[in-house]
């Protein structure tokens, strides 16, 4: 008879809404599987993981963005000139690492607000906002850089990707940290409860006695912060830096959100959701590579991947309206 009720007062919707993207997941992983043996050989697992250590961190702190109901799309120009700007300390300069670090932390902050900024004091949108920054900040990028390369980054830097702490990769460690401190965050702190509820309801946010204006320039440099520890972890994978390196992570890295349940709209979402969007985003990408499948069909799958998450967000925030009506 219990178990009788317990089926009856399973709710399916709840259930599909909560964890529809990891069963997605678990169906593209065999999919693949069954398409290449090498796709679940321990080596390319661990070549995932730590190949998208750093987009990670960059869906960690646009999530701040998107869940108080806005979006930034000049985070990709943002990580060129934190990547360019620590790097001429580095090499350039030859500052110690940890100085250089500190000016690209504080780059990043300082660009985040003056994107919320902008957007507060003349009350554009920031998806407006941001599209207009991340011209001033491919600008910004090309001066620093002088249009060269740098390189030649000192060891204490590149063990950021090349060091290991109890058997994972540094980057690895600083990509669970991240997601950590976001989910202490959300979960355990007035901030964090704050941001959801304005991603929710600004108005009613606001009648609630919250600094709405602070608010949204603080998501805006919380997502700076993020951005700038990415940007190290990416510049030192590849060793080498200039003002193209960037632009088109920001897309990746607001797809894999948006794929694991993070609405631009509603405030809602949840860590754990974000890692399975990432890594979900990952795997078609490596799977379509191991399948060698034509570039620009990559670029296809992945656009309809986007189009079909927004499709789908916007979906479960109609069924969640109309139930409330």
């Amino acid at each position: 008879m219990k178990s009788r009720l317990n089926l009856k007062s399973f709710n399916y919707d709840k259930f599909i809404r909560e964890y529809a993207m990891l069963l997605i997941f678990i169906v593209i992983v065999i999919f693949f599987g069954l398409m290449n043996p090498k796709f679940l050989s321990w080596m390319n697992i661990s070549n995932i993981i730590v190949q998208n250590s750093y987009i990670l961190v960059v869906a960690v702190g646009i999530s701040f963005v998107m869940m108080s109901g806005s979006l930034d799309l000049s985070v990709g120009q943002q990580i060129s000139v934190i990547g360019v700007l620590t790097a001429v300390m580095m090499t350039v300069y030859e500052m110690p690492v940890w100085l250089a670090m500190a000016i690209g932390i504080l780059a990043g902050i300082a660009m985040g607000f003056f994107n919320g900024g902008v957007a507060v004091r003349l009350k554009i949108e920031p998806l407006v906002v941001t599209i207009a920054t991340s011209i001033v900040f491919k600008g910004v990028s090309n001066i620093i850089s002088g249009g060269m390369s740098y390189n030649n980054f000192p060891a204490s830097f590149r063990y950021i990707t090349t060091g290991k702490i109890l058997g994972l990769p540094v980057d690895v460690w600083i990509a669970i940290v991240s997601v950590l401190i976001a989910s202490i965050i959300y979960n355990f702190t007035y901030f964090g409860r704050y941001i959801k509820a304005m991603g929710g309801n600004i108005e009613a946010t606001r009648l609630a006695g919250v600094n709405v204006n602070a608010l949204r320039i603080a998501t805006f440099c919380i997502s700076g912060f993020f951005v700038a520890i990415a940007s190290f972890i990416y510049i030192s994978k590849l060793a080498t830096m200039n003002s193209s390196y960037g632009p088109g992570i920001e897309m990746t890295a607001m797809t894999a959100a948006i794929l694991g349940g993070i609405s631009f709209n509603s405030g809602e979402g949840k860590m754990w959701g974000l890692v399975v969007g990432v890594f979900t985003l990952a795997i078609i990408e490596n799977g379509m590579q191991l399948a060698e499948w034509n570039q620009y069909i990559q670029y296809v799958v992945k656009g309809l991947i986007l189009i079909l998450a927004i499709g789908f967000d916007i979906h479960q925030r109609s069924q969640r309206a109309k139930k409330l009506s």
